[in-house]
């Protein structure tokens, strides 16, 4: 089904990926993982011809798809045969309602419009996002923008399925949703399927095999059970220890415990807030109180009215109701006193080298210290690539960069809206680790995600949201025993 030759990518002087050679039989569920940048994005662009067609990259070797040889074949004829879904959603999704989006590809092979119909619904359906059919796809949240994407492609029908990333913005019932789609269509359909992941435990029951990438070459290919057995190989490459991860819904994770004993002021006050777009309020009646020192995780289904709070925590956003208070006083300044990671770090890119990206914040507030930026770069495994164009890098390195942007200014509150996109755990957690540092200064930190591990690990308070209410608030209750919280503790 799948052949890959020899294959070579390079952007400009870099190399993205290195003679590499793979067979993946038809229906076969492959796993491609590695750390961040080392090349897996760049894979699945060259699986579905996105390279050499659309992206400035040369590219050596051959790869044959689903009886198409890449190079020879136009993007409209390799999309009837292969889908991709990208790790960032926003960059697929154009139209205005949900069903236009979806019906797009089967609309542009000239299918009858009856088969357009039938496929649109089953994809909806599929993907359990019926219901989100007349929305406009801009004003979804991430986790939702990705389930239109997934559907999108899959109204195509295609024999081959790229997904990059699939489950890193989706909630346990859209996980869940989504895992057994892709089995069934194996089972039905002997689609094969190619998932790119950081976040191991909840795909691997499904994967016969295991690709593992580092510096855009090979290092292992086999059973989930021969690549990722090895203990000193996942640490040194930043990968997850493929135990089982909670999939169950955050109400039965949390201990309620509302009570804060801190003698601290108040550092972010949110009083009866409601907020939301175009008139219509997506959160209701929020109270929270943020403290100085406070590590707090934000966490709920997808929809949930996790982004639209912070970005009234961050003053991006003013709310229709209530006070929003700095301090007790003031409405916070972005990125001063309150700097906040989207969702989609290409949002917050924009200069021509990650260097200038990071002293940008600071020089233009006139507070640049050169010790604090090159400890920044650092920190955040950003050296090597400080002459580089933020906007092409992975989305992993690009979510580093708009990070130490963000934490240049030294703000008193860091919002981090799913910041494992991209990211291996290496390098999620020695950000983390760094965070934890500015932490202990009495830097607080707002964490949104659907990880229950980096919640595990890092918040001292979860606030539960639920159709844009705060339904409850409490510590992390982890299942496992303290032997495999020990473990935890000392394996990635």
């Amino acid at each position: 089904m799948i052949h890959v030759n020899e294959l070579t990518v390079q952007f400009g002087e870099e190399l993205a990926l290195q003679d590499v050679s793979l067979h993946i039989p038809a229906g076969q569920c492959i796993l491609i993982t590695g750390p961040s940048g080392c090349g897996k994005s760049t894979l699945a662009k060259a699986l579905t011809g996105l390279i050499p067609h659309a992206l400035g990259a040369e590219m050596t070797g051959s790869i044959e798809i689903a009886g198409l040889e890449t190079q020879f074949h136009t993007i409209p004829e390799l999309a009837q045969r292969v889908g991709l879904v990208f790790q960032n959603p926003s960059t697929q999704l154009f139209h205005l309602r949900v069903a236009d989006e979806v019906a797009f590809g089967p609309r542009n092979l000239g299918l009858a419009e009856l088969e357009v119909q039938s496929r649109t619904e089953w994809a909806l359906e599929a993907v359990g996002i019926t219901e989100l059919k007349e929305r406009n796809p801009a004003q979804l949240s991430g986790g939702q923008k990705q389930c239109v994407a997934i559907a999108a492609v899959l109204a195509m029908r295609p024999a081959v399925l790229v997904l990059d990333e699939p489950t890193a913005s989706l909630d346990v019932p859209n996980t869940k949703q989504v895992l057994a789609v892709l089995r069934t269509l194996r089972q039905s359909l002997g689609m094969t399927i190619v998932l790119i992941e950081h976040r191991l435990s909840a795909v691997l029951p499904q994967v016969d095999r295991v690709l593992l990438l580092e510096a855009g070459r090979i290092v292992a290919d086999g059973t989930p059970q021969e690549v990722l057995s090895d203990r000193e190989r996942r640490r040194q490459l930043g990968l997850r220890r493929p135990a089982e991860e909670a999939m169950v819904s955050w109400f039965n994770l949390i201990w309620p415990n509302g009570q804060v004993t801190t003698q601290n002021a108040p550092l972010l006050t949110l009083n009866q807030i409601s907020a939301g777009y175009n008139r219509e309020n997506v959160i209701h009646d929020i109270d929270l109180i943020i403290y100085p020192g406070d590590v707090i995780a934000l966490v709920g289904d997808n929809g949930a009215g996790k982004s639209t709070l912070a970005q009234v925590a961050a003053g991006l956003i003013k709310p229709t109701a209530g006070k929003v208070s700095y301090q007790g006083g003031y409405r916070p300044r972005p990125g001063l006193d309150v700097a906040m990671l989207f969702q989609n770090p290409a949002d917050q890119v924009f200069t021509d080298s990650v260097d200038e990206e990071v002293r940008f914040g600071p020089e233009n507030y006139g507070r640049f210290n050169p010790t604090h930026h090159q400890e920044l770069l650092a920190e955040t495994d950003l050296l090597t690539l400080r002459q580089r164009c933020p906007t092409m890098l992975s989305v992993g390195q690009q979510q580093r960069t708009t990070l130490a942007a963000c934490i240049a200014l030294q703000p008193r509150l860091v919002i981090l809206d799913e910041p494992t996109l991209g990211q291996d755990w290496g390098h999620l957690q020695r950000l983390m680790e760094y965070l934890q540092r500015l932490n202990r200064q009495g830097t607080a930190v707002l964490l949104i995600s659907h990880d229950y591990k980096l919640v595990f690990r890092y918040a001292r308070r979860v606030v539960l949201m639920e159709n844009g209410r705060i339904k409850m608030t409490g510590y992390f209750a982890n299942k496992l025993s303290q032997k495999d919280k020990n473990h935890e503790t000392n394996d990635t």
